[in-house]
């Protein structure tokens, strides 16, 4: 009975690796973690270095300012400083010491001017020294793209060599690293390296997922249903990380958030070591077209080019509209977190909904239709006075970049299978650098942007960006095949080939040993 009992949790395990379902868990889990650690600091740091860089030194400079002096008995312009500072003023004794013919003086001198804010007012001081963060915090955020910018190709080529599996648990152990970091660093320098490091774990991470998925599911209706529930992953990690940062940074401490995802980390790197089994080396069977060539196909060049300039718009928002805020609305630390929380939400339900919807209307026309609605709501997004303003152009943003993302990646697997080598590592390498690129550019120039012109112009100028490139999404509509391509794929039905002899072979995607001994005996 025992070696039977034990047989049975084996056998199991042995099925769970042969299954393509848990294999989109895997990938989905790995986006999630991924795009919270990338959102949750949205609007922890902005205000993380405003209080510990422009108050920590107001603060140390304050005693000097406010010590009394041997006049302060006669002269109330100490208390009024202190009033204007919120710090606790004895108005009654300092009045005993003052001649009573003074006190009608005094009293005009201690009410505020009618043009200052109320004394409760969250407004920050320091105009200055937010215009100037706004280029600091862009760079910061930017830093994660521009890492993973350069790691991309590398790490296209290394999952063609090796396979997989042990890309995804190497972005794991990165990713989980950097975690710790954030939670841990105090100052700007090590929370530069930390976004830096993100950007390598996050490079293994979603190229190799990507890639992983495109292998399984080679029909391209499945694939595109399986890269929205993906995507899913990475819209709800987006919907949690920045509300979640927010009001745990609020109510309990800058490094609560970042130990709770490094534990939700852990649980990831569990899942993978039983699915995964990220110690088996498993190289593509057929050679991938080299990125140079992928680079040079007109299509491919279109589709990640959509992908960089609708990701750009929410990638410009991050950094600057928390400040903006900051300074326009007078926002609190809660609500800089929650007026992301619209986007977020309606990019999880476009992702999943057209995940479906754009393989039946095409993918090509959601894409266009997309890109338009992001650049019309950027251009909504200044007309907000207060955070409910933001809902509708937030909602909108998120929506259409749902749209956008989940038509895209699908044909950039439609597009190799179309016209290159059905191998998918380098074109998910492609369509992760498009992304970064979006994000890269969008924080670092967006910060600048904003301190030479103002937000306004800002979102003026990505805004028909948007606009201007969608109508290039046409040509995504039937792309044309190359010769050798013709005798393989269906001609009549553009956007959904029929599933081949040819692409069945990619099944031989080794999940477990049970899956490459059946491939054999399929030979």
């Amino acid at each position: 009975m025992a070696p039977a009992a034990e047989r049975v949790p084996w056998g199991w395990l042995a099925a769970g690796r042969a299954s393509r379902r848990l294999v989109l868990v895997v990938v989905f889990v790995a986006l999630l973690l991924d795009n919270m650690l990338l959102t949750v600091v949205v609007p922890i740091i902005p205000t993380f270095l405003y209080t510990t860089e422009y108050e920590g030194a107001n603060s140390s400079a304050a005693p000097a300012q406010t010590e009394p002096g041997p006049l302060a008995q006669k002269a109330p312009f100490s208390f009024m400083f202190s009033y204007f500072d919120n710090t606790t003023v004895t108005v009654s004794g300092s009045m005993s010491t003052v001649d009573m013919a003074n006190g009608s003086e005094i009293s005009r001198l201690l009410q505020p001017p009618t043009n200052s804010p109320p004394l409760l007012s969250t407004c920050p001081e320091g105009e200055e020294f937010l215009t100037k963060e706004n280029v600091r915090v862009g760079l910061l955020f930017a830093s994660k793209a521009l890492v993973q910018l350069v790691v991309n190709p590398s790490v296209g080529l290394l999952t063609n060599r090796i396979g997989y599996h042990i890309p995804m648990f190497i972005g794991f152990i990165i990713m989980f690293a950097s975690t710790i970091m954030f939670a841990f660093s105090g100052t700007y320098t090590l929370l530069f390296v930390a976004r830096a490091l993100q950007g390598i774990g996050s490079s293994f991470s979603s190229v190799a997922g990507l890639g992983m998925l495109a292998s399984v599911y080679v029909d391209d209706f499945e694939r595109g249903n399986a890269m929205g529930i993906a995507l899913g992953g990475l819209a709800l990690g987006v919907l949690i990380g920045a509300p979640f940062g927010s009001v745990m940074y609020e109510f309990v401490g800058k490094s609560s958030p970042f130990l709770v995802l490094a534990f939700l980390a852990l649980l990831d790197g569990a899942l993978q070591l039983c699915i995964l089994q990220p110690s088996k080396i498993s190289p593509e069977s057929t050679k991938g077209t080299p990125v140079s060539t992928l680079l040079r196909d007109p299509y491919i060049l279109v589709a990640a080019g959509a992908l960089c300039f609708s990701n750009m718009g929410v990638a410009m928002l991050e950094p600057t509209l928390p400040i903006w805020m900051m300074q326009t609305m007078c926002s609190p630390k809660w609500q800089l977190g929650m007026a992301f929380l619209p986007a977020s939400i309606s990019y999880l339900i476009g992702t999943n909904l057209f995940g479906i919807l754009a393989n039946k209307i095409g993918r090509w026309l959601c894409s266009l239709i997309g890109m338009a609605v992001v650049g019309i709501s950027l251009l909504c997004v200044p007309l907000a006075k207060n955070i409910y303003g933001l809902i509708g152009p937030n909602g909108g943003l998120g929506f259409a970049i749902g749209m956008v993302d989940s038509s895209m990646m699908p044909i950039m697997g439609y597009l190799v299978d179309l016209r290159h080598t059905s191998v998918y590592g380098n074109v998910y390498a492609i369509a992760d650098v498009a992304f970064c690129m979006g994000f890269a550019i969008g924080p670092s120039t967006g910060g600048a942007i904003v301190r030479a012109v103002g937000f306004p112009s800002l979102m003026i100028i990505i805004g028909i960006t948007n606009i201007v490139y969608a109508p290039l999404c046409w040509f995504l509509r039937n792309p044309p095949a190359k010769e050798e391509k013709i005798a393989i794929l269906s001609q009549g039905c553009p956007m959904q080939p029929k599933s081949s002899t040819t692409q069945k072979t990619l099944r031989t995607f080794p999940l477990s040993d049970d899956s490459d001994m059946e491939a054999e005996n399929a030979k």
